[in-house]
């Protein structure tokens, strides 16, 4: 998914990642602690999983054909009266499959069905995964205090990881950033990203704000507004 297509499909505005961004500036002027906050198209590329839907259908589609091949030959016939080629048949199954497999594979690209396609248990491990390299590719991981935290969210999965560094690890429970994520990825669902994203933010500035409270000197050390990911890698 395109860049420009993603923002569109989130209905985020200028004014929304200006909004996004000023809430982790205010929340970061009462904690040494930093918050990343990032949003990705999917987590990864789903390939085998659409291409195995695609073919399972097209073999379904096979057998029902199968068990009309009387009726398509006789249809047929009513073409050529006699003699028709023997291939007519054969050829007729094989472009049909071919076809099913190439539009269910198109369709398999639409979000819904994605998450339909896709098992539930591969959409969590693909997220976790692409957080969590998201994580130590923008570096929140080697903050002065281990003191960062990232907020992710992957589109098309409809889910949000939150991750802690170890400083942070070591005083708030990671069920805490659990129940954070959970409500964010309710409120990705039904479409408030922007409100979503804040809300998060807020949230996540008390935690930090309690157990990372401001110094006199408190370099910004991360970048504070949305960053939209690029498409996931394929593997």
């Amino acid at each position: 998914m395109k860049y420009k297509s993603l923002i569109k499909k989130l209905k985020l505005s200028d004014s929304d990642f200006e909004k996004i961004k000023k809430s982790v500036q205010e929340v970061e002027t009462k904690t040494t602690g930093e918050i990343s906050v990032a949003i990705a198209p999917e987590s990864a590329h789903y390939s085998f999983w659409e291409l195995l839907a695609s073919n399972t259908v097209a073999c379904i589609a096979l057998i029902i054909m199968l068990g009309f091949s009387d009726k398509i030959r006789n249809l047929y016939e009513r073409f050529y009266w006699q003699n028709e080629p023997d291939w007519i048949l054969p050829a007729f199954f094989v472009i049909s499959c071919f076809s099913i497999v190439v539009l269910v594979f198109y369709l398999a690209n639409i979000p819904f069905i994605d998450r339909v396609v896709i098992p539930r248990s591969v959409r969590k491990v693909s997220v976790t995964n692409r957080a969590l390299r998201y994580f130590t590719e923008s570096g929140v991981y080697k903050t002065a205090e281990h003191s960062g935290i990232l907020i992710f969210a992957s589109y098309m999965e409809r889910q949000v990881r939150i991750i802690a560094d170890e400083g942070i690890s070591e005083k708030i429970s990671p069920d805490l950033w659990n129940l954070i994520a959970d409500e964010f990825a309710e409120e990705l669902k039904n479409g408030n990203v922007a409100e979503a994203f804040v809300q998060a933010i807020l949230k996540c500035g008390d935690l930090l704000a309690e157990n990372f409270p401001a110094k006199k000197e408190n370099p910004n050390e991360l970048t504070d507004g949305l960053v939209i990911l690029e498409d996931a890698e394929w593997f």
